[in-house]
């Protein structure tokens, strides 16, 4: 190679002293750099044109444009990278094959390739890592270890090597020098670095847990966020709400403060109704035997008040009881059969869900009525089935209150107010 390099150096010398005026060497140095920069330039266009080529027939199998055109892009940028480093390369092994060696051109070649490909090997790692995280995005189902955090984690790392690195080659020293000396800079570094540092511990926490993940319904009052995970990086958790803004969370915070996940409820299959209904207090009394008849007509209620009225009726002949005196012996009341009305209707309704908790029970009684809860689930978590259906519950609910001589509590209005100033 030696050799080679000197018989091309003197022929060229020589072709140059008979045919250019002037200083040959300066000559010679201009000559050089111009091919070395058309070598590098028509290298570039072969590489550029081959990858789009090669690159582009291998995802014609992707079906979603957005992820197919965003995966290109990003290997695209890869193949323009790592091409660019293979170029710094060929420039400086060119340079010694071509420039005198010790010359000062050469020292300036090998100092400016040297950072080139320093910086464009960070920059390919960055790209790779990238896709990467556009192939995990892909997958249907997200995994809950923090890909991302992880990733920029490594992006910080090698990018702090990378500089120590480039420093060490313009101060032609050991990196091993620059590390030592870090030793001192440690309680400033990891003052510089808390939020990272902290970030990472919180993503391998949140993961090693599976407390969150990406798609999961996040519910944090601290930080005003109700809504999606759409993004879990290394210092920020991003939060869709369903007004659609954006809140951003410190990573750390999740692990440090409390938060509400509803990925249980969604993996359970069923969403919570949980409402009550106020009654008037005064229309609660007992049933008679003609509101009975009536209530009985009803295909919810018949096998209830057949078994129900007799068993009350023996009761109280056993007893000789005297049912003249209201206060004596047992009754059905209408607010009871109500409930077990509601309880049967529930059971009944195709879109409860029958294997999980289903309650229909009084709560205590305030100066806004008689509350009448009812606690169950839907067999749904979709939020507007999910509305569809307690809202068509409670519409039922109070329709059917009148057949029951139920009266929904209504706190008096100015109407209520100016009604009695007429009279």
């Amino acid at each position: 190679m030696t050799e080679t390099r000197t018989h091309l150096r003197e022929f060229l010398v020589a072709w140059l002293e008979h045919n250019m005026p002037g200083n040959v060497f300066v000559w010679y140095d201009i000559l050089v750099i111009l091919w070395i920069i058309i070598f590098t330039l028509v290298l570039h266009y072969i590489i550029k044109v081959s990858a789009k080529h090669f690159i582009k027939g291998k995802f014609e199998t992707i079906d979603q444009p957005q992820a197919k055109n965003l995966t290109l892009d990003l290997f695209q940028r890869l193949a323009k990278r790592l091409s660019l480093t293979l170029q710094g390369a060929i420039v400086v092994v060119q340079a010694k094959l071509l420039l005198a060696k010790g010359s000062s051109l050469l020292h300036l070649a090998e100092v400016v390739t040297d950072q080139w490909i320093i910086l464009f090997s960070l920059l390919s790692l960055f790209t790779f890592l990238d896709i990467l995280q556009a192939l995990s995005d892909r997958r249907t189902s997200q995994a809950h270890f923090p890909l991302r955090g992880l990733l920029q984690t490594v992006k910080l790392v090698a990018s702090m090597l990378t500089c120590i690195l480039a420093v060490s080659l313009l101060m032609d020293k050991s990196p091993l020098i620059l590390l030592s000396g870090l030793g001192a800079l440690s309680a400033v570094m990891l003052l510089v670095f808390k939020d990272p540092i902290l970030g990472l511990v919180a993503g391998i926490q949140l993961s090693a847990n599976n407390m969150l993940a990406v798609g999961d319904w996040l519910e944090m009052p601290k930080y005003g966020a109700d809504g999606d995970v759409i993004d879990i990086a290394l210092t920020t958790v991003k939060v869709r709400n369903w007004d659609k803004t954006i809140t951003t969370i410190p990573t750390y915070a999740l692990i440090s403060d409390s938060f509400k996940n509803w990925r249980g409820m969604s993996e359970a299959g069923g969403r919570r109704i949980k409402r009550s209904i106020h009654l008037e207090m005064s229309s609660v009394c007992f049933l008679d035997k003609e509101q009975l008849g009536e209530l009985k007509k009803a295909h919810l209620l018949s096998e209830y008040i057949t078994h129900t009225v007799p068993e009350i009726e023996k009761e109280n002949t056993d007893k000789k009881t005297d049912m003249t005196v209201m206060q004596n012996g047992r009754r059905l009341t209408n607010v009871g059969t109500f409930r077990k009305y509601l309880v049967s209707f529930l059971q009944n309704h195709p879109d409860i869900h029958q294997g999980m908790t289903l309650i229909v029970r009084q709560l205590e009684s305030t100066s806004d009525g008689l509350p009448i809860e009812i606690y169950a689930f839907t067999n749904t978590t979709n939020w507007n089935a999910y509305e569809d259906i307690q809202s068509d519950i409670f519409d039922h609910v109070i329709a059917v209150l009148p057949a029951f001589s139920l009266r929904v509590h209504e706190s008096p209005t100015g109407n209520d107010i100016r009604s009695l100033a007429k009279h």
